[in-house]
């Protein structure tokens, strides 16, 4: 029986060991796992804070463009109103032209007589 109750405790001792093998490789584990955890945790913080920051600078940059292109849509009209004003004005001056021209001919006419 003192053989038996050798082996029994031997194989006690072992199975404990490998089972406190197992626990402590488990803890390893979990702790390696917990700490992967906090590091993609603070990842995913991060990642989230410039979305919101990008999002916030999108939202500005859009505002930017609708103000511009209010103000370009102004400008164009702009243009087009000093389009047609030039154009008022250059047929005024080409009429003006040719009744001065006019007039010289007939300044010339009296001269001539």
């Amino acid at each position: 029986m003192a053989a038996n109750t050798t082996e029994v405790t031997g194989e006690s001792v072992d199975t404990l060991a490998s089972l406190e093998e197992r626990i402590n490789r488990a803890v390893q584990v979990i702790s390696q796992l917990r700490g992967d955890n906090d590091h993609l945790q603070a990842k995913l913080k991060k990642a989230n804070e410039d979305i919101s920051a990008l999002q916030s600078e999108r939202a500005e940059a859009h505002s930017f463009s609708e103000e511009f292109q209010r103000e370009n849509a102004a400008l164009e009209a702009k243009i087009v109103s000093l389009s047609e004003e030039l154009e008022t004005l250059r047929g005024e001056r080409k009429q003006v032209k040719h009744r001065i021209e006019k007039l010289l001919g007939q300044l010339d006419l009296l001269s001539a007589s």
